[in-house]
């Protein structure tokens, strides 16, 4: 009988994802029940408003929330059940296995040691080569990110970088370890346009090169055209629709999801009144009843404001929890987007 091969597991499965901040008598819950699948090789972003519960959900799968943050749920690396590992065996992921490109590089990378140094170091920690390899492999790597004269700015601190050729210097960071999963946050905002797409097609290469899974988090509908395989977009702390990038793009199910394309800005509305989407996100503090978005939506029912809203599952796999997203597969599983 001829041998079966267990069939490879996702580089990164998140099931139910909760966080809740609890500080000084007030409880905040900014992840309410997020999963999703991700496999080698493929880019998820996460799509929203400012507030939404993006970043939290990157930085609890990296275990850097505060210590008055809960954290609940499962997130398994390769095979392996990471929110439970102490914090020392989650250091020594953290880095090697499975990185992250912060929203501001100024603020991530330290401002008294040179980039080179930088580099150097994490690559010391985690595989622990000398110092002199460690500096050839960080020369390597910021030729890899396409900084130009990498030899010279190997010696620079981070203010004396551009703004594009700091995330350049925060990506090789990030790939000092080739890790497997890469987490993005919004690494092209503040960055002009041009070198906007120059980061998101460096990436799209480096994942190519490397294999690596993403999760890419941004307010940028262009962006999130350019990267993505597939598309969560949140609010609220939770996924109201999922779907290939192609789906959410050319047929949006969600209201917000509509809000969001028709509110943004591209050639072909030369002439044409932009669209916004009134109101604000809730305070997560005091999310109302039912549907967080109803207070915005403008086809509002009182079907909306009542319990929870049920997600339906088209015949591709997408998702939309919306009480007028025509019956289709219930769904097993809360908020997860199919692999």
């Amino acid at each position: 009988m001829p041998d079966i091969m267990p069939p490879e597991p996702p580089a990164l499965r998140v099931e139910d994802l909760t966080v809740r901040f609890r500080r000084r008598g007030m409880e905040v819950a900014a992840v309410n029940g997020v999963s999703f699948a991700l496999a080698r090789g493929e880019t998820l972003t996460i799509l929203g408003e400012s507030g939404s519960g993006k970043s939290v959900s990157l930085k609890a799968l990296m275990g850097l929330l505060p210590p008055y943050a809960e954290v609940e749920g499962g997130v398994w690396l390769d095979r392996r059940e990471i929110l439970a590992l102490p914090a020392a065996e989650l250091a020594k992921l953290r880095g090697a296995e499975i990185s992250m490109i912060f929203q501001e590089p100024m603020a991530a990378l330290d401002p008294v040691y040179t980039i080179g140094a930088q580099i150097a170091e994490t690559i010391v920690q985690h595989e622990g080569i000398g110092q002199r390899a460690a500096m050839r492999r960080a020369l390597g790597l910021l030729d890899h990110v396409r900084i130009p004269s990498a030899a010279r700015r190997l010696k620079n601190y981070p203010h004396e970088l551009s703004g594009g050729m700091r995330q350049r210097a925060m990506i090789a960071l990030a790939l000092a370890c080739s890790p497997s999963v890469l987490l993005a946050d919004e690494p092209t905002t503040a960055l002009d346009v041009t070198v906007q797409i120059q980061i998101l097609l460096l990436l799209r290469q480096l994942q190519q090169e490397l294999g690596m899974a993403i999760v890419f988090v941004t307010h940028d509908v262009g962006a999130a055209a350019e990267i993505s395989d597939r598309i969560a977009v949140m609010y609220a702390g939770r996924f109201v629709e999922t779907g290939t990038a192609r789906e959410i793009m050319r047929t949006p199910r969600h209201p917000y999801t509509q809000g969001l394309l028709a509110s943004t800005v591209h050639g072909g509305q030369r002439g044409r009144v932009l669209e916004t989407i009134p109101g604000a996100p809730p305070n997560l503090a005091q999310v109302p009843p039912g549907c967080a978005f109803a207070p915005r939506c403008r086809y509002v029912t009182e079907a909306c404001t009542r319990g929870e809203i049920p997600e339906t599952i088209s015949p591709t796999g997408a998702m939309v929890r919306c009480v007028r997203a025509a019956p289709s597969i219930p769904s097993q599983a809360t908020n997860e987007v199919s692999a």
